[in-house]
């Protein structure tokens, strides 16, 4: 009941607004009707609880949490409990995708004083912010197992009134928890690729082999698990780790996990065999999806990866991006109310009949798994719709052939989307996170390389711009979000996390690996140089998470300093930095970069085996320091011989290898990073190969160049 859903931003209007209507989310501003006086996370409220000695009552949660907005039914809407919320305590909500830095912090403390975390997260702290108690959702009287959440409130307001002594001692214990829990000591002298076979080994153990996944219900996508287990089979001849993402990418892709009809993956499947999922729909999610579709179709050939992908950028391109701006949207909530779980996207039979033929019906209730008795539990009427039998299965069955099989499904899939359309969609938060949008525009250009897609890396040029121009400045660093959902003004910027950081530095990288505009690789280096400043910890090594205020007051828990090593779901902070740090230091030979990646990792080498599946990122970073780079530079004009050669070098995926285009007025010592201009601009025979040409550099050294895909695979393969 704890884990994340989806639901549209309540809208109530029986009380006169609060002081989250002033708020940039939509997730604070959908509360600002509601009888809590709340506030945002401000020094003005912690001042407020100092001065009035009252304990804060913390609420975390998210524009597409489920729970979230159930609890604000239940209980924030509710007049009498709000009265007791407004005496005893300083109300403060905060929306954990705005503010990763303090939901982290306090997910921790509720974690190590119930065992539990989640959203919606509830705490109540001490004026100062530290918590001394937490949960995750509390119903508004005692049900499911769970106190009531007006007793709850009445006993602390009380505990903190009369027990400060006790108080005290919780909350000290709870803060030196969130230090501990967050703050690894696993230094380790040995980095080698034993560790990442341990990583991989893990994860295989994990595997399902009859549904797919890693463990049993709910099933989470791990795109970075995924990934190193991509490159791992590639490298190794693994046949474990090639069934293990083999069979998981297919069955994910066959299952109700993934939207048979307009493209993109939900959040998750609450069952072990993919079928229904808690609905939403995430950025981060469909952008790690994304690579490991296009990563596992460069590897394996297999074209229906090559379509998954395809489709997830119709679905992205359709709901998730402004199109005369660029930019990539946060997510597409679950519901449209809070009693239709997953409506919108659902079947009836009788919905499916009456908008198909009865052709059509037959096909789709094979095909899809559509019938009378659906698969949801508020309505059992309700299908989600998932593929049961392969296409030969299913075209033996209806004595059709597979060419008619294959014209009735898509004329069935277009029938129900454009039906679908028609209904009225869940919320989808415009906002636009640095962070998540360069993880997204990674994803479009990888995808727009290997599938000869121009139009994903267009749009990821052009949404990569808009953040450089507004959201990243040398002095003020980067912002953590570009702009807010419709209604949403920004009053001040919020600072950068390490992710925002990392994840830019990759983004530009790949930016200038498919352009060759020497801008994309600037923007990168400052940027990486920014975060080693503002983040990187000179003194016990390793990143942390967020800056400390340039007074050295950090509001409550913001205090306690993080180096974030697991993947939670988004790839981890200090591998995902040293992957960044890796990747410049390849194009511009800086030994400080290296030696602080280096450092990062035997920070965490100790340690980091037993975090398993949540650990990919780190085992692609290990790898990214082990494996010597492999640069594949395609120099010439736009044309068959220059799109062939890269078509060529892109093919199978590694973790080590970067595929760069460059035009050849690009190619001189002012145009290029370092490495790349001091071998390059004079490799003999350069300007006389033709119309364009292949040259493969490694250890600093550039083989001749050649014009022929059978001359570069074999240049690969030397």
């Amino acid at each position: 009941m704890t884990t994340e859903t989806a639901a549209e931003p309540n809208s109530i209007t029986a009380h006169a607004t609060n002081a989250l209507s002033k708020a940039s989310s939509a997730y604070l501003r959908s509360a600002m009707h509601q009888p809590i006086q709340w506030h945002e996370w401000s020094e003005e409220a912690f001042v407020k609880a100092a001065s009035e000695d009252k304990p804060i009552l913390l609420d975390i949660g998210a524009v597409w949490c489920h729970w979230c907005h159930v609890m604000d039914r239940e209980s924030y809407e509710n007049s009498s409990l709000a009265a007791v919320v407004n005496e005893r305590f300083i109300a403060v909500k905060v929306d954990r995708d705005e503010r990763p830095d303090v939901d982290a912090r306090y997910q921790a403390a509720v974690q190590s004083m119930s065992g539990q975390g989640g959203w919606p997260l509830t705490a109540i702290l001490t004026p100062d912010g530290k918590p001394y108690f937490g949960g995750t959702y509390f119903p508004p009287d005692d049900r499911y197992g769970r106190p009531g959440f007006e007793r709850v409130l009445r006993t602390m307001a009380d505990v903190w009134k009369n027990q400060r002594d006790e108080v005290a001692e919780t909350a000290g214990s709870v803060m030196a928890a969130i230090e501990h829990g967050e703050t690894f000591a696993g230094r380790s002298g040995t980095l080698s690729l034993a560790l990442v076979d341990k990583l991989v080994q893990h994860a295989v153990s994990q595997f399902d082999p009859h549904h797919g996944g890693f463990g049993s219900q709910p099933k989470f996508p791990h795109p970075s698990a995924l990934d190193l287990l991509i490159d791992s089979a590639a490298r190794t001849g693994d046949e474990a780790a090639r069934k293990t993402v083999v069979v998981t990418l297919e069955k994910m892709a066959r299952g109700g996990v993934y939207d048979q009809l307009a493209g993109g993956f939900h959040r998750y499947s609450v069952d072990e065999r993919w079928v229904v999922p808690h609905f939403e729909k995430m950025l981060y999610d469909n952008a790690g999806l994304l690579k490991n579709y296009v990563h596992a179709f460069q590897t394996w050939v297999n074209p229906e990866f090559a379509a998954i992908a395809t489709d997830i950028i119709r679905w992205m391109d359709a709901e998730l991006t402004d199109r005369e701006r660029g930019g990539f949207y946060a997510s597409q909530d679950a519901d449209v109310t809070l009693d239709d779980d997953g409506d919108y996207f659902t079947w009836t039979r009788a919905e499916a009949e009456a908008v198909l033929s009865a052709e059509e019906m037959l096909v789709v209730e094979q095909h899809y798994h559509l019938g009378g008795v659906g698969d949801m539990h508020h309505n059992p009427q309700k299908n989600v719709l998932h593929i049961n039998f392969t296409m030969e299965d299913t075209a033996r069955r209806l004595k059709l052939t597979l060419e008619q099989l294959s014209q009735h499904i898509e004329s069935a899939k277009a029938k129900l989307h454009a039906a679908r359309l028609q209904r009225t969609a869940p919320f989808i938060d415009k906002t636009i996170y640095t962070g998540w949008n360069s993880m997204a525009i990674s994803a479009y250009i990888h995808a727009g390389r290997v599938l000869n897609l121009a139009s994903p890396s267009q749009f990821a040029l052009k949404t990569l711009d808009r953040i450089l121009d507004e959201g990243w400045s040398p002095t003020a660093g980067l912002a953590h979000v570009i702009a807010y959902s419709e209604g949403g003004v920004a009053k001040q910027p919020i600072a950068g996390v390490l992710d925002d950081y990392a994840f830019t530095v990759d983004a530009c990288i790949d930016a200038w690996e498919a352009t060759g505009q020497l801008r994309y690789y600037q923007a990168a280096e400052a940027i990486g140089d920014a975060m080693v400043t503002r983040f990187y910890d000179s003194v016990g090594g390793a990143f942390f998470d967020a800056e400390l205020p340039s007074d050295g007051k950090a509001l409550g828990a913001l205090s306690a300093r993080r180096k974030p090593l697991q993947d939670t779901p988004t790839p981890a902070g200090n591998p995902s930095a040293v992957i960044a740090l890796l990747r410049l230091e390849h194009l511009n030979g800086r030994k400080d970069l290296r030696a602080k990646s280096e450092d990062t990792l035997e920070n965490f080498a100790g340690i980091v085996e037993h975090f398993g599946l949540y650990a990919g990122t780190y085992g692609l970073a290990l790898e990214q320091f082990l494996l010597a780079p492999t640069q594949v530079v395609i120099i010439g004009e736009d044309g068959p011989e220059a799109r062939s050669l890269e078509a060529t070098a892109t093919a199978g995926f590694a973790v080590n290898k970067s595929v760069i285009r460059l035009k050849s007025e690009q190619v001189s010592g002012e145009n290029l990073p370092p490495i790349l201009a001091e071998t390059l601009p004079s490799l003999p025979g350069l300007s006389s190969a033709g119309p364009a040409v292949a040259v493969v550099c490694r250890n600093n050294t550039c083989q001749p160049p050649v014009s022929s895909s059978e001359a570069l695979l074999a240049a690969l393969a030397g």
